[in-house]
């Protein structure tokens, strides 16, 4: 082995240590302890050393596909696995995809995402997706896709296509993963975000809390987050919406300020990451959701509807942001 080799290797090896310890659960766990006002002007500080504290990026999101999904996620109604009256549908027609993505930005979305409930997509079915994410980019809006595993060339095609971002959530800790999921293991969705990285497509990816974990594995959550090298540009952290025929129907909610918490900890640990208010703020008050802003949230899904679940109005965000003083990021 020459000597540039085996610098290089050294090098290797001590980033892969660093990123290992960069944030150890201890120091983690020592956030989620740390005492509420505190923690939240820390989350605060870090917040404005980065971003408009007054600017929120706003996302649009879209079911192109909706239900039969042959995965077992616990909280989610699409799929085939349980009766919860949602209708099947086949995936969109491109103009119709492009109406919508048209009237999102007249209502001031900058992003536009599309979601399809697929396990992995099929090549054909990827020949729609990436004229929609044309047609979308086309528009001047940021393009994000969340259709399930990906294979290397199906990434690079969306990749060649103009895809700005690809959503795969992590969902929970590896701990508690398999409480929630059988049918795809963690390292599943691990090498699906390195499938994306690979191909220079933007990482959304986050998780959902509220449902049944312990704070530890919200910690753990984040930790698997905050490590990855880079971090996830974008990071939703969803609420469970808790949907009738679910196995997840009835758990017991988690407290308000433990969800604020979360926020906090996840601004503090990924500094330059927009941190989305995801899922479950038709169910968050409007104090809930200004102290999640406060604490770093600086993203939010707009419209009536995420995928198949209810979003507050826009009406309603408008007034809102109104009352924070809090004005649409621009792209």
């Amino acid at each position: 082995m020459s000597v540039t080799s085996e610098v290089i290797n050294k090098q290797k090896s001590a980033d892969v240590n660093l990123v290992s310890t960069m944030w150890p659960l201890e120091k983690i766990q020592t956030l989620f302890d740390t005492p509420f006002n505190d923690l939240l002007f820390k989350a605060h500080t870090t917040h404005r050393e980065n971003f408009d504290a007054n600017a929120v990026q706003i996302s649009t999101l879209l079911s192109i596909k909706t239900g039969a999904c042959p995965e077992d996620c616990s909280y989610c109604p699409q799929s085939v696995r349980y009766d919860t009256g949602l209708e099947k549908e086949a995936l969109m027609e491109i103009d119709a995809v492009i109406e919508a993505a048209k009237a999102a930005k007249q209502n001031g979305a900058s992003r536009f995402c599309m979601g399809a409930a697929w396990r992995s997509p099929k090549d054909r079915d990827l020949d729609k997706v990436t004229k929609m994410v044309e047609e979308v980019k086309a528009l001047g809006m940021e393009t994000c896709v969340t259709l399930g595993m990906l294979k290397d060339d199906q990434a690079k095609r969306l990749k060649d296509a103009g895809l700005d971002y690809y959503n795969h959530n992590i969902d929970t800790s590896e701990d508690y993963y398999a409480e929630v999921i059988t049918t795809r293991t963690f390292q599943d969705r691990l090498d699906t975000i390195d499938t994306v990285r690979d191909a220079g497509i933007n990482v959304c990816c986050g998780g959902i809390v509220g449902m049944g974990e312990e704070e530890v594995d919200r910690a753990k959550l984040l930790q698997t987050l905050a490590n990855m090298q880079p971090q996830p540009e974008s990071v939703p952290i969803n609420q469970l919406v808790q949907v009738a025929g679910t196995p997840l129907d009835g758990v017991e909610q988690i407290d308000s300020l433990e969800f604020i918490k979360t926020i906090a900890v996840a601004r503090i640990l990924m500094p330059k990451s927009q941190v989305r208010l995801s899922a479950g703020r038709s169910e968050m008050s409007d104090e809930m959701q200004a102290m999640c802003f406060f604490a770093g949230a600086n993203s939010i899904f707009y419209g009536d509807q995420l995928l198949t679940t209810e979003n507050p109005s826009e009406s309603a965000d408008h007034q809102l942001f109104k009352r924070l003083g809090i004005h649409p990021a621009t792209i």
